[in-house]
């Protein structure tokens, strides 16, 4: 037999039918075990590599009998609406959004699974992805770390879209921290502002390696345009620990995700953006328009799906022996809580 044969040439070296070869090497529970360990053995030894995307166009082109092939894409969400801050939905919506577009213009569709939580087990998405021949997985950022190890990643290939995930260790994409505050504070220096206090919450600075607070550490190190004022990194921020330490830092400038911290901030005689201005580090997590950084959670979605697709495409499927991160940068956006042009720095 010819090198790379085809799923016909290794059918009928056996004696088998092409029907059966072929669910053979889709694991089907169809096909007695030994004929299953035959043809897995025999497709070892020519060197034959199932071609999933193949199967796939088939069984959709019997679907549908139209011809056209839309190869499906899971969307998993580990904490479901009921459980995702009202804060964050909207960043989910739009990352999701950015998925499914960029998705359909390569031929793909997406289908939202939520697991956990009284909904699907992870046992019973492995069974609905293998069924259903779905190799590619993009999980939504998740509150706490993920734990994906019991999927049969030798079928999928997977992209996480936030920082880290180690159980499996994935390839993600996510938005660049670190750069989008350096970028920040250069602009805000550029405002006119000199005492910026950044305001983070502990769990969510942690989850990003600490990058936000690095990158505010790190710019005052090597910027001598600013006063240090020391974070006020908390469990939650909440009213009672912000007033103290805006009351004692005296930030002319507040770097944080919470517009809430707007009102706190005209409790102590502040007057936004008169003497002082708040700055959003992720502006689609509030309604109020605020200045500050657009994470672009819908460019995430978009590089999200062409990194999965991509390795589909390859067969590459498994967990990557050296996972990557790609990076993408926020963008600036002015808005009402800062001032426009530079002007003395508040006293």
């Amino acid at each position: 037999m010819r090198s790379n044969p085809s799923l016909r040439e290794l059918a009928r070296s056996l004696g088998l039918s092409h029907t059966t070869v072929s669910e053979a090497l889709r694991d089907s529970p169809r096909v007695k075990a030994a004929t299953r360990e035959r043809v897995l053995k025999a497709a070892r030894e020519v060197g034959y590599r199932h071609n999933p995307l193949a199967g796939a166009l088939m069984s959709e082109m019997r679907r549908s009998r139209s011809g056209t092939f839309r190869g499906v894409i899971a969307v998993i969400d580990l904490d479901g609406p009921e459980r995702r801050p009202v804060n964050a939905a909207r960043f989910h919506r739009e990352l999701t959004r950015g998925a499914g577009e960029r998705a359909v213009e390569l031929g793909f569709k997406i289908e939202p699974f939520v697991i956990g939580h009284n909904e699907i087990s992870i046992s019973r998405l492995d069974a609905i992805l293998q069924s259903r021949g779905i190799h590619g997985v993009f999980l939504l950022p998740a509150s706490e770390s993920p734990d994906l190890t019991q999927l049969d990643w030798t079928r999928c290939a997977g992209v996480y879209a936030d920082y880290i995930i180690e159980h499996p260790g994935l390839h993600s994409v996510c938005s660049d921290h670190y750069r989008s505050m350096m970028t920040t504070l250069q602009r805000l220096h550029e405002l006119g502002y000199r005492r910026p206090g950044l305001v983070l919450n502990r769990h969510h600075d942690e989850r990003l390696l600490y990058r936000w607070e690095a990158a505010f550490q790190v710019y005052h190190n090597h910027h001598d345009v600013f006063s240090w004022l020391p974070p006020l990194i908390v469990p939650e921020i909440t009213k009672p620990e912000f007033v103290p330490w805006f009351e004692s830092a005296k930030p002319d400038v507040v770097l944080c995700h919470l517009a809430e911290a707007i009102e706190w901030m005209q409790s102590c005689g502040a007057s936004v953006p008169r003497t002082h201005g708040f700055c959003c580090l992720n502006t689609m997590v509030n309604v109020v328009p605020c200045a500050g950084l657009d994470l672009q959670p819908w460019l995430l979605g978009v590089r999200g799906v062409e990194l999965l697709i991509a390795q589909i495409h390859r067969n590459e499927y498994g967990v990557p022996e050296i996972p990557s991160t790609t990076t993408i940068p926020a963008a600036w956006v002015d808005g009402p809580t800062l001032r426009h042009s530079p002007a003395s720095p508040a006293r």
